[in-house]
């Protein structure tokens, strides 16, 4: 009960009041709320192993939450009663940074609004979802497997997630990849190790296990994640069109000849979403005043020849975009490339742009060829009108993903 979760975390990180245990019963999504008994928030590694063996051997249902509200699929909520909800926004320690390596290590608390400026200070960025909410979990969103702006630095589907610890149902403490050893992780870094990759031990991708289960498998302590480094010069564009076959066969050959950064495909409803200042007056006119779809995507230059890379890529870029009858620009309509791009590299501004439409949304994330995206959509669109919901109310997100073989 209440005292022995209190000889573990401490009397103060134990929470059974009402209200609070409504605000962690439900969520956004449809799942039905449950209402758990006790709400603990960890301080450390330690009180977490604690807790795992004391719900072991008292079989109490955990539920793992690491991002700050709102939540929305049902995955923070428990799936039956007597649950407990180990809260763990409060760990919120950036373990290391390491630009040689283009590597960070963080704890479960740490959200993209306080890792984003930590890495910037070491000359690296996040390849990070688009326009995560401000209290958004870096680890959460990778163990989602939340897909990411930047495909040509995605190399495999777990990207940007390297290693993690983690604290099996079992009560054992388990390390991925390079992480697992030999040798301690401080004993790691003292020969130049920076827990970067992510396969492993042995020739089994144990990550694998850990991401996408919703915290059904174990409880990650910290986990490792992959940087990019921050450009020297960047040229954003917009492609607009009607024709989305046609935006999907350029974003073919910028992600093919890795010419881009960020590259995705955004309809008029989240565009406008994202750009308007003041609801509904501006959203209701950027919307109207937009094509269909916008493809947005950005040229860098870094350390060596910014310049001259960047002018050979617009280059490509723009003859490639001519052969299949599209022009890049620097705006269209009221939307600026350069303040999308601006927007697209910080977490989202309050309130989150996915709940300023409407008030509420509910994301369907699924993968899968280019080639099948417009009958898809257009199967959406039908399936919405016949359950009476207005399909020009539906935001629709293409994020080309691992170099762009599907999205």
């Amino acid at each position: 009960g209440e005292k022995k979760l209190a000889k573990i975390v401490g009397a103060t990180n134990v929470n059974h009041n009402p209200a609070t245990l409504e605000e962690y019963a439900g969520d956004m999504s449809f799942v039905k709320p449950i209402k758990p008994d006790y709400v603990v928030k960890p301080r450390n590694a330690k009180d977490i192993d604690k807790l795992v063996n004391l719900a072991k051997e008292t079989l109490t249902p955990l539920v793992p939450v690491s991002s700050g509200a709102p939540h929305f699929r049902g995955d923070t909520t428990p799936g039956i009663g007597g649950a407990v909800i180990v809260d763990l926004s409060g760990m919120k320690k950036i373990i290391r940074v390491d630009r040689m390596n283009r590597v960070a290590m963080v704890e479960p608390g740490v959200t993209f609004a306080e890792l984003i400026p930590a890495v910037a200070r070491e000359g690296l960025r996040l390849n990070m979802p688009l326009l995560p909410r401000k209290s958004k979990s870096v680890i959460g969103s990778m163990l989602e497997r939340e897909p990411v702006v930047m495909p040509k630095y995605h190399w495999d589907i777990s990207d940007p997630l390297a290693c993690v610890e983690v604290i099996f149902g079992t009560g054992e403490m388990f390390r991925t990849g390079a992480a697992a050893g030999p040798g301690t992780i401080e004993e790691q870094w003292a020969v130049g190790a920076s827990q970067k990759e992510a396969a492993g031990p042995a020739q089994v991708s144990w990550h694998r296990l850990i991401q996408g289960a919703q915290g059904t498998m174990g409880i990650v302590t910290w986990a490792s994640l992959r940087c990019e480094l921050l450009p020297s010069i960047e040229e954003p564009f917009l492609v607009s069109s009607s024709q989305l076959d046609k935006l999907l066969e350029l974003v073919h050959w910028l992600t093919r000849l890795q010419l881009v950064n960020e590259c995705f495909i955004l309809n008029n409803i989240n565009l406008a979403a994202i750009m308007a200042k003041k609801f509904p007056d501006d959203y209701q006119d950027i919307k109207d005043s937009l094509p269909p779809w916008t493809l947005f995507f950005n040229i860098a230059g870094y350390e060596y020849l910014p310049e001259k890379r960047v002018s050979y890529q617009i280059k490509d870029t723009t003859d490639i975009a001519q052969r299949t009858g599209l022009e890049p620009v620097g705006a269209v309509s009221r939307v600026s490339a350069l303040e999308l791009l601006k927007a697209v590299q910080r977490p989202s501004r309050e309130p989150y742009w996915k709940l300023r439409c409407q008030g509420g949304c509910h994301d369907i994330f699924f993968i899968t060829i280019n080639d099948k995206l417009p009958g898809l959509i257009s199967a959406m669109y039908d399936m919405a009108n016949e359950a009476g919901y207005p399909a020009s109310d539906m935001g629709v997100y293409l994020q080309p993903i691992v170099q762009g073989v599907n999205c």
